[in-house]
Parts: C-alpha cells; sequence; structure tokens
C-alpha cells in the first residue's frame, strides 16, 4: 500500500487503481483529493474535514454515525459506527474509538472515529484508542490542544506498530517539530518523520 501523508492530518493511500483518502481538511493540500474513490472523516473539525472540496468531490464520503457535518448533506455521507466493518474505495476498513480527546473538562468533546484500513493502516483522529486489533502502520498525532509528548509515545508504545508516522502536526513551528519527531524516533521502534506530501 502506498501512503502520502499530506499537511496536518490528510493521509493518502493508494492500492490495486483504488484512492482513498482520510481526513482532507482545510490545511491540507487540495491535490491529496485527485483521483479519490472515497474519504473517510475522523471527526467534524475543520482541520480534518474541508466541507467546501467535498462539496464538489462527487465520492462516497464516510463520517461517523452523529458528527455534525450540516453543509454535506447533499453528498453520499455515510454514517459510521465504532465496530463496523466496510469497504471503502476498494479497501476493507474498520471503525474503532468513539469519541474525540477531551480538550478541556468544560470544552465538550465530540464523536471521532479511528480507521483501520486493510488491516494495516490505523488513523486515529483526534484521540488514542488503542485498536483490540493488531497495527502494522501507525499514524501518531505529533501535537493537538487535547495532547502531551508523553502521551502520544506510551500510545504509540501501546500500539507496537512496526511502522509509525506523524500525523497532525501542521502548528508546529520547525524547532517544535525537530523536537517532537527527536523524541519520537528516540522512544518508538519503527518510527519515521513524513514530510508533507512524502510517500511511504
Amino acid at each position: 500500500m502506498r501512503i502520502t501523508k499530506y499537511t496536518h492530518s490528510c493521509v493518502r493511500l493508494e492500492h490495486d487503481g483504488g484512492v482513498l483518502v482520510v481526513d482532507p481538511g482545510t490545511w491540507s493540500e487540495p491535490r491529496a483529493l485527485a483521483g479519490a474513490d472515497a474519504v473517510l472523516v475522523t471527526h467534524e473539525h475543520s482541520d480534518h474535514v474541508d466541507v467546501l472540496r467535498l462539496a464538489g468531490l462527487g465520492v462516497p464520503v464516510y463520517a461517523p454515525e452523529g458528527a455534525h457535518l450540516p453543509d454535506l448533506a447533499p453528498l453520499p455521507v455515510i454514517p459510521v459506527r465504532a465496530g463496523q466493518r466496510f469497504v471503502a474505495a476498494g479497501f476493507p476498513v474498520t471503525a474503532v474509538g468513539g469519541r474525540h480527546a477531551v480538550i478541556h473538562d468544560r470544552q465538550p468533546d465530540c464523536v471521532n472515529l479511528g480507521y483501520l484500513v486493510d488491516d494495516d493502516v490505523y488513523h486515529p483522529g483526534d484521540s488514542l484508542h488503542v485498536p483490540q486489533e493488531p497495527v502494522r502502520t501507525l499514524l501518531i498525532p505529533g501535537q493537538a490542544s487535547w495532547l502531551r509528548l508523553g502521551e502520544a509515545i506510551a500510545f504509540a508504545q501501546a500500539v507496537g506498530a512496526r511502522h509509525t508516522y506523524t500525523i497532525h502536526d501542521a502548528q508546529l513551528n520547525e524547532r517544535g517539530l525537530a523536537s517532537v519527531t527527536g523524541w519520537l524516533a528516540e522512544t518508538v521502534p519503527g518510527y519515521r518523520h513524513l514530510a508533507p506530501e512524502e510517500t511511504a
């Protein structure tokens, strides 16, 4: 499977002619969606879903049941629940988790699903949910208002993937990114940083 990381949390997966894009948000490059056959959305925040881009795309969009995405109403949005298995763009997908990580104790969270694609690549969205299924390739949040680096490291170690790549890192400047990737490289076996539009 070919994995291309785009800015922030957007990832493009390609295999056997199928193209599946996860979390094409407002900070990601529009070309991530070129030729997409389907889109997975982990949750409703704009850094993970750009509703204006998806409105003109015309492909199935899979999103958590109960997500607040009224602007996507005219699209073929397919609601997904935790534990559900389905096929998107030819890829078998398992939805896991259920809630966004807590930002602040008085800030309401929202529904958030992680997706395990082809029993290989796991995109957790904005959560640190450890799936019961084995994961070969983990996409790990590098920075967020709801995240401490030690939590990200513990999450990666608990998942125990063979390969780990950073997502959710667009708010880091060069010094911050160097620090986060340095710690992850030191503590998470199989970790590698992918720059935007770099492929693994």
